[in-house]
């Protein structure tokens, strides 16, 4: 592989990587220390993980980092169709190499945890440590009363991912006279994730990113989480985790591309989209 396809795998791998870990980190120390002890909290590492990610790696891939963006991305005329496998297989195999990098720093700790909670890896209960991986629905650490359906569960993905997309267009989109600088956008799209998973992950654990669900998730399921990690405990893991994403990231895109975007053009003449910042 080589030339911009090269670059492309090589900024979406390391960014995906990163925010992936990081983030799933942070998961990890709130679930086996109780290192943080708020939501808030975890989603604040998380928006920053994604704020350096995209710093690390945008000048290689514009930093999608993604599954949803990218597809988003193509749909509206940002990244030539033929990238995206590309994109896909990278950001994919990022997000399985961050979980295996996971799981060898804090194996220890997880076998201790199980241990002292009578947890037998691979049985339902083990949902409590391949949460460290995965998402699921509902939180394994919300309160017993709550409840989400998988249908309710497919609409808070969506429904995440739509805003984060959404957010991304207008952050970055050149007609869009009240965009931040190229430089500032980053911290913005990190501070939304921060906000999304402040308002969602009580329900879901708000994924909104199909790699840093299906990366981790498949190799907690090789590591001996088995059928918890893949379908889960209540099934549905793809429709929840990767296609609600897809079709909320979609929906974003078209919203944008076909109505918002000409109603910016339209209301502020012409304008250049030369200096739009991607991610």
């Amino acid at each position: 592989m080589t030339g911009d396809y090269g670059h492309s795998f090589a900024g979406e791998l390391l960014g995906t990587f990163m925010l992936v870990f990081f983030g799933c980190s942070t998961v990890a120390v709130t679930v086996l220390f109780s290192a943080h002890t708020g939501l808030f909290q975890v989603a604040v590492v998380w928006g920053i993980s994604v704020t350096l990610a995209i710093y690390a790696t945008r000048h290689l891939s514009c930093a999608h980092l993604n599954p949803a963006v990218s597809l988003a991305m193509v749909i509206a005329g940002r990244m030539d169709v033929r990238k995206l496998p590309v994109y896909w297989v990278a950001q994919l195999t990022g997000g399985f190499l961050a979980g295996a990098a996971v799981y060898a720093i804090f194996s220890p700790s997880m076998a201790v945890v199980e241990a002292a909670r009578h947890i037998v890896r691979g049985a339902p209960e083990s949902v409590l440590t391949a949460m460290l991986f995965g998402e699921y629905y509902p939180n394994p650490s919300s309160p017993v009363l709550c409840s989400v359906s998988p249908a309710g569960a497919f609409a808070v993905e969506a429904l995440g991912t739509f805003w984060l997309v959404l957010i991304i267009f207008a952050l970055t989109e050149g007609c869009n006279v009240g965009r931040p600088s190229s430089d500032v956008a980053p911290i913005l799209i990190g501070l939304t994730i921060t906000v999304l998973i402040s308002i969602f992950a009580p329900l879901t654990m708000a994924g909104f990113n199909p790699a840093r669900d299906f990366g981790p998730r498949l190799f907690a399921f090789l590591a001996g989480w088995g059928k918890v990690a893949i379908p889960g405990p209540r099934g549905g893991f793809f429709t929840i985790y990767i296609l609600a994403p897809l079709v909320g990231g979609s929906l974003a895109s078209l919203l944008f591309h076909k109505l918002l975007e000409p109603l910016m053009r339209g209301k502020h003449g012409a304008c250049s989209c030369k200096d739009h910042f991607s991610p």
